[in-house]
């Protein structure tokens, strides 16, 4: 059964995924250990969402330990904005953009220690992966 992009349904399923993902936890080891890992990942509205959404996705050590949707970015405390339109996120998930080729193009925006995320470079890739993975219908 497919599920929706953006909801909440479809950040649980990836947070479980990534969890059950070998790679992640492996390439993943060490994110999160002494400084703030987690993420806000902003899906700006475009012409064909009506509205930005927001997830917020807590990582540690190669372990997602929450995903969820949040109505802003100002309730977590996150180390790390991730942002694009919501049809590049589509592009991201299937996987026509990898999310460094996308960050360090300006399809995407990053907020955060952009060295850190390019020592982590092989972990945000199996992150994208793992969403290309999941059955997901695009309602928008």
């Amino acid at each position: 059964m497919s599920i929706p992009f953006p909801s909440e349904e479809w950040i649980v399923e990836w947070r479980e995924q990534l969890n059950d993902n070998d790679e992640y936890a492996e390439k993943g080891q060490g994110w999160g250990v002494g400084f703030n890992g987690d993420f806000v990942f902003h899906i700006r509205a475009d012409d064909r969402l009506p509205e930005d959404r927001y997830f917020f996705i807590a990582l540690d050590d190669g372990t997602c330990t929450e995903a969820r949707e949040i109505d802003s970015p100002d309730e977590v405390d996150a180390g790390f904005v991730y942002r694009g339109d919501y049809g590049d996120w589509v592009a991201l998930n299937q996987g026509d953009i990898g999310p460094i080729d996308g960050m360090m193009s300006g399809v995407f925006d990053i907020e955060g220690d952009m060295q850190k995320v390019l020592q982590y470079s092989e972990a945000a890739v199996a992150m994208s992966e793992t969403g290309q993975r999941i059955d997901t219908e695009y309602t928008y």
